[in-house]
């Protein structure tokens, strides 16, 4: 038996014949020297020429792709999966790698559509099997396992056999035959909605998992898919980002990595080019950041492996479908054990003789009774049994669920808002509060500086010029050094500079470029850089130390939130480059500056600098360890405007207009803040931070537990707030009973989404979210309250209250169900008015006075005559009822008429 395993494509077939007919003439010339070697044995038979070898040859023939020679998809995949960092050496490391991939760690992969095909073709694409959508029929059988359809089917058959057996079959089948039509609507509608909703949740799955992520091609950084990723890629990564690839480390600065979706282990694995350079797909980088050269992707990566062991299960029911389910089963149990009770009372009382029929005859007299009377009366009383279960379920129920479903669903998707789990339909509707992030969800998040000072003295655009030399290059060092961001500009001369990065990044960089005539090219060949300390939402700071190629000496740049900057310095520079020590009437100027461009919701970035001494080198901590943090000179402050998103203000007003309270919870400082606040209409103009509606992070987070319960409710707005003090606020209010939706645009709100009651994701990279405006929140709330009306509980008392006035108006129509005026003789019958007037005393009472004990909300009168109207509405439904006249002769028997006249025609 011969075997060969190939992976090969039909480009080099060619290729591959010629392969295996070298392999077979070697097996062939291996036999014929085996045979003859045997010629010199007695048994040898000269008829035999040639033997037949009994042997099995296997031969694995790995063929690589002509293009990458030396290198193969399965020793790639390996290589990251058992993190084999020796094996990676014998490679030649990532230069050898990327060589292997025809690729450059600096400019990347060319990028043109040939380039793309042969690395797809060779390697994959960097997508991942899915489970295969579910046919319509799929949809039909588990709508036809609810329950309640079980039991309804159940019902009609029993009601449709004994209406037959009692009434005949042109009378009898309308009950069942009723319940049948009932069932095939719920069915069906049930069954196309969630066959609609699932297509649509594919085409929205597509567009939410369509991550852009950063590439280097041709030596330029451009936005791309995640789906665009091949192999070769150079992916730039930055806190918060998911991992897209399996990859090695390119270059990188404090990267660490958070493994826990992969390992289980929740500490931080630190990512380096001598010890660890390997980064696995679907990890998120938590710190610091770095370039990667991808290596393995879709199915071929860590992350492919894992998903394709996963089945993924879609049947999810939303809490009102799991209480309105949990009600069904609980009324037919009910309606059963009623209607058991009702069938062995009958029983009992026809054959002991107690009933009699229409003549004062007992219907049951022993033997004297024939067996068809008895089989009659038998079956009239099980089907009274039938009757109680078959009013007893509300076969209209699941219908009218999933219509609403169907129509938020629907309604819901227009507005651009992607519902991640079905409930958030319900719980948005009942939402109290809103916890939201300022930049990216409130605001733009398109940043342009608007204001630059120089130390304490306010430089305008058209005076740069008189900035010293040294003072230029310093802020050109800390401005083009200390960043995650990147320059572009092509060689064509009529081109434009590109910027990439965070906003922040790309407001600053573009301002320096433009302004102050940086040149990052020049200025990352003149210097090394030997440390780094990535900005973080903790931190709020970003640190760089670096090495003049030229001179030797070593110099560290700080840039962040203005007040933490300053802190740090004890000089500034002046204009003409002088070093002035920096007094306290100095530092109050500069709190002045700050809050003054607070105060104009400018987001307030400042910028030091600092030469190491040479004592300090001789540390080699200091050096390479960390980059020091004390006796620094301010460069100066830069303001950079973020503008409100359009229409916000006026969603925020529907927000609070519907009782929801709405609160900002931010990392900048206090007057930004609250100038934002006040801009969006969160915070009124008059409202002080004095009132407790205004606070930092570290005070909320280091208030007693009492005292935090007893604010948490006043606070409008918190200010340089971390990830955690957001979490706690959100912990707070849920336990002070509130529904808690948090909406955010960044990494660090993830773990306030989690804990919330609804997260309203804006833009997340690496989760699965999508962009949205700000009223799309409102739009949402409002889809949740289609649901469930206005508040909770206002809508509870609204549904109870209208469904005791129904039945109470309702009786007025059973009191004659053949006469159109139900008012005859209604003065005459006291017991009836009296029960009325009782139950709509006791229903006032329960509404108005015993909130607590009921439940209930009070209603204002409009509420009130909502209901009443609803109620009152059977009066007229009722009367033209009774106007249509019922023909002696069935609808049906025309119709059956004209069939036979038609076929003996």
């Amino acid at each position: 038996m011969n075997r060969i395993t190939t992976d090969l494509s039909k480009e080099i077939e060619t290729s591959n014949k010629k392969r295996w007919h070298l392999a077979f003439a070697t097996i062939y010339c291996s036999r014929a020297f085996k045979t003859a070697y045997s010629h010199g044995s007695p048994a040898y038979n000269p008829r035999k020429i040639l033997c037949v070898s009994n042997d099995t040859i296997a031969i694995d023939v790995v063929q690589h792709h002509p293009f990458f020679s030396g290198i193969d998809q399965s020793s790639l995949a390996k290589l990251v999966k058992d993190k084999n960092f020796d094996e990676l050496a014998n490679i030649g490391g990532v230069q050898g790698v990327a060589a292997s991939l025809k690729s450059d760690t600096t400019n990347g992969v060319s990028g043109d559509s040939e380039d793309v095909a042969r690395r797809h073709e060779a390697f994959g694409s960097n997508t991942y099997r899915k489970a295969p959508t579910k046919s319509f029929f799929v949809f039909v059988w588990e709508s036809f396992k609810d329950p309640t359809i079980i039991i309804l089917l159940l019902c009609a058959a029993l009601s449709l056999g004994f209406g037959i057996k009692e009434h005949g079959l042109k009378e009898g089948w309308y009950d069942g035959g009723s319940i049948y039509v009932a069932v095939f609507l719920v069915i069906a509608v049930s069954s196309i909605s969630n066959f609609r909703q699932n297509r649509q949740f594919d085409k929205l799955s597509k567009v939410s998992k369509n991550i852009p992520v950063e590439a280097v091609r041709k030596g330029r950084r451009q936005q791309i898919s995640i789906f665009e990723i091949v192999v070769g890629d150079v992916i730039c990564l930055k806190i918060g980002d998911q991992v897209p690839a399996d990859g090695i480390l390119v270059e990188g600065h404090s990267l660490q990595v958070d493994e826990s979706s992969m390992t289980g282990e929740s500490d931080h694995v630190a990512i380096n080019i001598s010890q660890n350079p390997f980064l696995i797909s679907g990890t998120k980088v938590v710190d610091g950041y770095g370039m990667m050269l991808v290596i393995s992707v879709g199915m071929n990566t860590t992350w492919g492996e894992m998903m394709s062991q996963i089945s993924s299960n879609s049947n999810e029911q939303t809490p009102l479908q799991e209480r309105l389910n949990k009600l069904t089963t609980s009324i037919g149990k009910v309606g059963l054990l009623v209607a058991f009770l009702v069938l062995v009372v009958l029983l009992v009382r026809y054959f002991t003789g107690t009933t009699k029929d229409e003549n004062g005859n007992k219907e049951f007299n022993g033997s004297k009774t024939s067996s068809d009377d008895v089989i009659n009366a038998v079956v009239g009383i099980v089907a009274a049994a039938v009757t109680i279960v078959v009013v007893a379920i509300p076969e209209g129920l699941p219908l009218a669920v999933t219509l609403t479903l169907a129509y938020s669903m629907k309604r819901m998707m227009a507005d651009q808002a992607m519902v991640r789990k079905l409930s958030a339909c319900e719980t948005m509707g009942s939402a109290t509060t809103i916890c939201t992030d300022k930049t990216g969800t409130l605001t733009l998040n398109k940043m342009t500086v608007t204001k630059f000072f120089l130390g304490k003295q306010h430089v305008k655009a058209e005076s740069h010029t008189s900035i010293s030399a040294k003072v230029h290059e310093l802020f050109h060092q800390g401005v083009g050094l200390n960043t995650t961001g990147s320059v572009f500009k092509s060689s064509d001369p009529s081109s434009s500079f590109e910027f990439s990065g965070s906003p922040t990044e790309k407001a600053i960089l573009s301002w320096a470029v433009m302004e102050l005539n940086m040149e990052m090219d020049q200025i990352k060949r003149n210097f090394n850089i030997l440390h780094v300390e990535a900005f973080n939402s903790e931190k709020k700071k970003s640190g760089v130390l670096i090495k003049n190629i030229s001179d030797g000496t070593i110099h560290a740049h700080w840039k962040g939130a203005a007040e933490m900057i300053s802190r740090m310095c004890s000089h500034y520079y002046d204009l003409e480059g002088n070093v002035k020590p920096l007094e306290e009437s100095d530092k109050e100027e500069c709190d002045r500056i700050i809050e003054g461009m607070a105060a104009s919701s400018l987001r307030c970035i400042a910028f030091a600098h600092k030469q190491v001494s040479k004592a300090e080198q001789k540390d080699n901590e200091h050096m390479h360890g960390n980059v020091p943090d004390n006796s620094f000179i301010l460069l100066g402050f830069v303001g950079l405007k973020d503008p409100c998103r359009p229409g916000v203000k006026k969603a925020v007003e529907a927000c609070q207009s519907a009782g929801v309270n709405i609160k900002m919870i931010t990392g900048d400082n206090v007057f930004t803040a609250k100038a934002i606040a006040t801009e969006c209409g969160i915070l009124h103009p008059n409202q002080e931070v004095d009132e407790g509606a205004v606070i930092e992070g570290e005070e909320f987070r280091n208030l007693t537990d009492e005292v935090r319960m007893e604010r948490v409710e006043k606070i409008r707005v918190m200010a340089r707030s971390s990830p955690f003090d957001k979490l706690l606020m959100v912990q707070c209010l849920r336990k002070k009973g509130h529904v808690v939706a948090v909406t955010g645009d960044g990494t660090n709100d993830a773990p306030a989404l989690k804990e919330a009651d609804i997260g309203l994701s804006m833009g997340i990279q690496g989760t699965d979210d999508r962009e949205a405006n700000r009223g799309t929140h409102e739009e949402e709330t409002s889809r949740g309250e289609s649901i469930f009306g206005v508040s909770k509980r206002v809508n509870d008392t609204l549904i109870f209250n209208t469904f005791v006035l129904c039945q109470v108006f309702n009786e007025f129509n059973a009191r004659n169900l053949e006469k159109k005026n139900v008012f005859k003789g209604i003065h005459k019958n006291k017991l009836f008015m009296a029960i009325i007037g009782i139950t709509l005393v006791l229903q006032v009472v329960m509404v108005e006075f015993l909130k607590k004990f009921a439940n209930t909300e009070r209603l204002n009168w409009g509420q009130w005559g909502i209901c009443i109207g609803f109620a009152a509405a059977s009066w007229p439904i009722g009367w033209l009822v009774k106007c249509i006249n019922v023909p002696e002769r069935p609808f049906f028997s025309y119709l059956r008429l004209n069939y036979l006249k038609a076929l003996f025609k």
